[in-house]
């Protein structure tokens, strides 16, 4: 077998792992595209059969259009169902408080969104599209990454796993994350798109955008984020990776099929999550949202 082969019949068996070893697993789904190969993967997992669990979506309210679009598209073809928590719920609500000022953004809020959300609907197991390639607190995760009663990350209860050997034995109250595709890079990602001819959101390949800099980074224009009057422009520009608009910039690209996007990847000096804002808020930004419970 080639080596994207061999992912997928990891991923596979790691899937098909969840739904033996756990009572009420879910997938994680933002959209993006490596929740949409792994929305794929699943559906061939189970084959001739249903996807047998629902997806969940944290909505923040700040999501880029044309993600939401797809989303539902995949739904539907799929035929799986969909649980959406509301940031904009909790916020109303007083769980979570609305950032202010230039660098506000929804992101870190959906941490508690998303809890509840596991907590409410009584999931097991979530299994999510991060991948170690993606960033160093990523890079230390389990592909059973064990969980608190109060849905955080303790490093104290993570289990070895040695070979294919997946231990989902939990406590009561204890949750599991789950990465089939944690062994993938972001290249290996876009030549899965590309084999199983997958549809991704419009945003990934390069359009005309109105954007205005800020600390070096192009962030869409938008009424979500704060921009000085006169300071927006057109740009050809793609995203390499999706989240809140709030915090995902933009890359200029002139890249508009899957062959030129996979070629600038290749010869690309900056990582993937080099155009998140909220990596960039402290050294440890991501290890710290990983340890509260956010993702």
């Amino acid at each position: 077998m080639n080596t994207l082969e061999q992912l997928e019949e990891e991923a596979i068996y790691i899937i098909r792992e969840v739904v033996g070893q756990f009572n009420n697993p879910a997938l994680l789904f933002s959209g993006g595209k490596d929740s949409i190969v792994l929305l794929h993967l699943c559906k061939k997992a189970f084959l001739p059969g249903r996807i047998p669990f629902p997806l969940l979506h944290v909505d923040t309210g700040h999501n880029f259009p044309e993600t939401i679009e797809l989303r539902d598209e995949l739904v539907e073809k799929y035929q799986v169902k969909l649980h959406v928590g509301s940031v904009q719920e909790s916020i109303d609500q007083g769980k979570v408080i609305e950032e202010k000022g230039k660098y506000a953004s929804r992101n870190t809020l959906q941490t508690v969104t998303l809890l509840e959300s596991i907590e409410e609907l009584k999931f097991d197991a979530c299994m999510g599209g991060a991948r170690r390639d993606e960033e160093k607190a990523r890079a230390k995760e389990r592909i059973f990454s064990v969980r608190d009663d109060f849905g955080q990350w303790n490093e104290k209860l993570q289990r070895p796993e040695l070979f294919d050997m997946l231990n989902g034995q939990i406590h009561s109250g204890e949750n599991v994350r789950v990465f089939p595709i944690s062994n993938w890079t972001e290249l290996d990602v876009w030549e899965y798109i590309r084999k199983e001819n997958l549809e991704i959101p419009s945003i990934y390949f390069s359009h005309k955008r109105a954007v205005f800099v800020r600390d070096g980074q192009l962030m869409p224009s938008s009424e979500f984020i704060f921009n000085e009057k006169g300071e927006t422009f057109i740009e050809s520009v793609r995203f390499r990776t999706v989240g809140d608009m709030s915090c995902t910039a933009a890359v200029s690209s002139e890249a508009i099929d899957l062959d030129t996007v996979i070629d600038e990847i290749r010869n690309s000096a900056i990582s993937e999550r080099g155009a998140r804002m909220d990596d960039k808020r402290s050294e440890g930004a991501m290890e710290e949202r990983k340890k509260v419970g956010y993702f």
